[in-house]
């Protein structure tokens, strides 16, 4: 268990270096040099005092190797400072933080929603294998997987919003606001979700410990809730934490599309207007807590299921 350990937070640690280099190549990799665009993002107008960007070149030292520029920007990051929004000129810190809480309540949500949704559904398809109730729930789950947010969220919008003017359409304002885009980011993991746990249910069904508990006069009942649904259920736990991460990061459109001020909607807005300080410390911080997940999913993993994790490592 000591060298799985090991080795997970090791590569946790490589990967999230790794990304943060590259994020903080995002200045070079871009035309124009970092303090020009530092300047021109403070003042109006197309002049530029020359003496000005050198200056600021000097202060920032990017006249210093980019390994060395690189190990005084991770400090940096690392100690909670995240430099100066060039849009607005606060912290980018005070910016981040609030839109990741905004996130992670929308991320929670959703996969929450699907966890029951998936629950109910996969149950009860694994019991019914074969049967009308199982081809129905498999034949509406792969249809939601096809189904793209960019089209499911309008859709909700002008039936619920509009037409029957019974939510908000969009903004982040009261618990209303919420059921309409954690229904949109909901809608794709259910599926996956039910259809591992119908997978994971039929493949409890016919284990040899099952059969056992069965021959031992064991009632039907009982022996679903005992043996068939916790071991149905495993794989759940890893799909779930492969789902936070890449929400997380992947709620940009529903984020756009229902203006909630969360890590997508600042990416987006910073992408659009050239922000580098604010994607660079929204894309490290979501990088770190994916990874951070779904390392802590391989150890949950790995404890209820030992042999698994022993053939993994």
């Amino acid at each position: 268990m000591f060298a799985f350990l090991a080795k997970r937070t090791l590569a946790l640690v490589a990967t999230v270096l790794l990304a943060s280099f590259a994020v903080f190549l995002i200045p070079y990799a871009t035309p124009g040099d970092p303090a020009r665009k530092i300047i021109r993002s403070r003042v109006a107008g197309d002049a530029i005092d020359e003496s000005a960007i050198s200056s600021l070149t000097t202060e920032l030292g990017l006249h210093d190797p980019l390994f060395v520029q690189f190990h005084r920007w991770l400090g940096r990051f690392l100690s909670g400072d995240m430099g100066l929004s060039y849009s607005s000129q606060t912290p980018v810190v005070e910016q981040v933080l609030p839109a990741l809480g905004i996130t992670l309540t929308l991320v929670v949500a959703a996969l929450g929603v699907a966890v029951l949704v998936s629950l109910i559904l996969g149950i009860t398809s694994g019991l019914h294998e074969g049967r009308r109730t199982d081809r129905v729930i498999t034949t509406v789950t792969q249809a939601l997987i096809a189904i793209p947010e960019y089209w499911l969220a309008p859709m909700l919008v002008l039936i619920f919003a509009v037409k029957l003017t019974l939510l908000p359409s969009a903004g982040w304002v009261s618990g209303a606001s919420l059921v309409l885009p954690v229904a949109v980011l909901a809608a794709r993991p259910s599926s996956y979700f039910t259809s591992a746990v119908r997978s994971g249910m039929i493949e409890a069904l016919d284990a040899e410990h099952v059969t056992a508990a069965r021959s031992r006069g064991l009632s039907y009942p009982r022996t679903i809730m005992r043996h068939v649904i916790p071991n149905g259920l495993l794989p759940l736990a890893t799909l779930l934490a492969v789902w936070f991460a890449g929400l997380l990061g992947g709620s940009v459109i529903v984020e756009v599309i229902f203006s909630i001020p969360g890590m997508g909607r600042l990416l987006y807005d910073a992408v659009l207007n050239n922000d580098i300080p604010v994607a660079q410390g929204s894309v490290v911080l979501l990088v770190a807590l994916a990874v951070a997940i779904t390392t802590m999913a391989d150890l949950v993993h790995r404890t209820l299921n030992p042999l698994l994790g022993d053939n993994r490592a």
